[in-house]
């Protein structure tokens, strides 16, 4: 049976102006991501892949075109919304870490329960602190944990929450190969134990063929792995 879809770009365009004209970064983006599924975006430097990533959790706004997310429609949201829209169904982890170097990794991770005025925050965060590898890290500053460990704060936080939809932006991309490459496992480890949906944004293929699903994005346009390899074959000829 076919999952329905969590996630639905229809022409979504994106551009701007400079120096005299205009840039288009995206042109006409349709896209379904089924829920449960976990997808690789692939793609050369600067052809709009992180812009892609904004424009799904709501950071950036598209120049045209509609995005549903979790059945709802997220276009004609205002900021204090989308806030709130992302606090209750979308999780984030980017390459740098953003932990806040005040607290410690329970207090990082309960942020976003806090936030959602969960009366078990910290009881949550501990657990999902657990679920990493990181239950005696509990009361260490970022400071104090090397890149691994700050990334699986990182990820601790973004998966507390139980969101819907995972959003990671090159997740290893401060991180060294080793480290990296258990990072990777993590993520999809926990992607399958709670059932969430996984994007990844990644340059690497190796990373990329951990999904059920690859996408690539070139000239402005999304296509699955089969897709992208057929154009380019032609192209070739």
């Amino acid at each position: 049976m076919t999952k329905k879809a969590i996630l639905k770009l229809r022409n979504i365009t994106l551009s701007f102006r400079g120096e005299g004209q205009e840039i288009r970064i995206l042109n006409g983006v349709d896209l379904d991501i089924a829920e449960g599924s976990s997808v690789a975006i692939l793609g050369p430097s600067g052809s709009g892949k992180s812009s892609l990533l904004s424009i799904m959790t709501g950071l950036e706004k598209q120049s045209g075109g509609t995005i549903s997310v979790a059945d709802q429609v997220i276009d004609n949201m205002n900021e204090d919304q989308l806030a709130l829209f992302r606090r209750d169904n979308i999780g984030i982890v980017l390459q740098s870490f953003h932990l806040i170097p005040t607290m410690t990794a329970l207090e990082n991770t309960a942020v976003p329960l806090e936030l959602a005025d969960r009366k078990d925050a910290f009881q949550v965060a501990e657990q999902a602190l657990n679920l990493v590898g990181l239950s005696h890290r509990l009361s260490h500053y970022p400071s104090q944990l090397s890149g691994g460990e700050q990334q699986r704060v990182a990820i601790a936080r973004a998966m507390a929450p139980n969101p819907k939809i995972i959003f990671a932006d090159e997740p290893t991309g401060n991180l060294d190969g080793k480290t990296g490459h258990k990072i990777v496992e993590l993520i999809f480890d926990l992607q399958k134990k709670l059932g969430t949906t996984l994007i990844m944004i990644t340059h690497d293929t190796e990373v990329a063929e951990h999904c059920n699903r690859i996408l690539y994005i070139q000239d402005g346009l999304v296509a699955d792995k089969k897709e992208h390899k057929e154009t380019t074959t032609k192209v070739a000829e």
